[in-house]
């Protein structure tokens, strides 16, 4: 059956498992994936430089800031060290970001996992950059797995960044400059027929000037 060969798949596959747990009335086989980070092959060569050079991005002042303002947004005792392992392991169940994400929005976050279950915590991160994802571009969003396998700690820390520059948005205290405002300007009908009468550089006008009287290199003897 489907099931079977389900089994047989993972069975095996290199995905460690706790246990096979059927849960009433769905049939559903619970992993233990936790340790998935470490049974990966040690990177080298090309995809080493590359991960040393993801890594070497990492700023440890900026992050043990930003853990800082996580605490005093959340309420959450957190302690301040810029260290990447544990930036990675104190939000690695998603638990914190939720409650950030309540935090700066009440309600964006409807239910918190509290379960040590891997595919758990992973769905509290999900949630996170769902919320993250209306307030800051796309460019500043991390992967889940950046954090639940800590490939890219700089990634996390660009996320947390974006955000708290936006903090007075949601009437928190923020971290870093603030965001520039658009300035938004009115103009009068009047105004924009007047401009309708005026070239541009930019569509080609060239002030009347003309080539005539320019010779490229030596002229051409008969």
């Amino acid at each position: 059956s489907s099931r079977a060969f389900c089994l047989v798949s993972l069975l095996r596959s290199s995905v460690p498992f706790r246990s096979l747990e059927f849960a009433p009335n769905t049939r559903a086989i619970m992993l233990d994936v936790s340790n998935m980070q470490g049974d990966r092959a040690t990177k080298s060569g090309f995809a080493r430089e590359a991960q040393d050079k993801i890594h070497g991005k990492y700023d440890p002042a900026l992050a043990a800031q930003l853990l800082s303002w996580v605490g005093r947004v959340t309420g959450s005792p957190i302690d301040h060290t810029g260290d990447a392992g544990y930036l990675c392991q104190v939000l690695r169940d998603g638990q914190i970001l939720c409650k950030l994400a309540n935090a700066l929005e009440p309600g964006s976050v409807k239910k918190v996992n509290t379960s040590a279950m891997a595919f758990k915590q992973m769905e509290n991160i999900s949630f996170f950059l769902a919320f993250a994802e209306k307030h800051i571009a796309k460019c500043e969003l991390f992967q889940t797995v950046d954090l639940y396998e800590a490939q890219d700690p700089n990634a996390i820390v660009t996320c947390l960044g974006a955000l708290a520059r936006k903090a007075d948005k949601f009437g928190k205290s923020g971290l870093g400059p603030r965001e520039a405002q658009g300035e938004r300007r009115e103009w009068t009908q009047e105004q924009l027929n007047a401009g309708q009468g005026i070239i541009g550089l930019q569509m080609g006008s060239n002030k009347g000037a003309n080539a005539s009287g320019i010779n490229m290199g030596n002229t051409r003897h008969m």
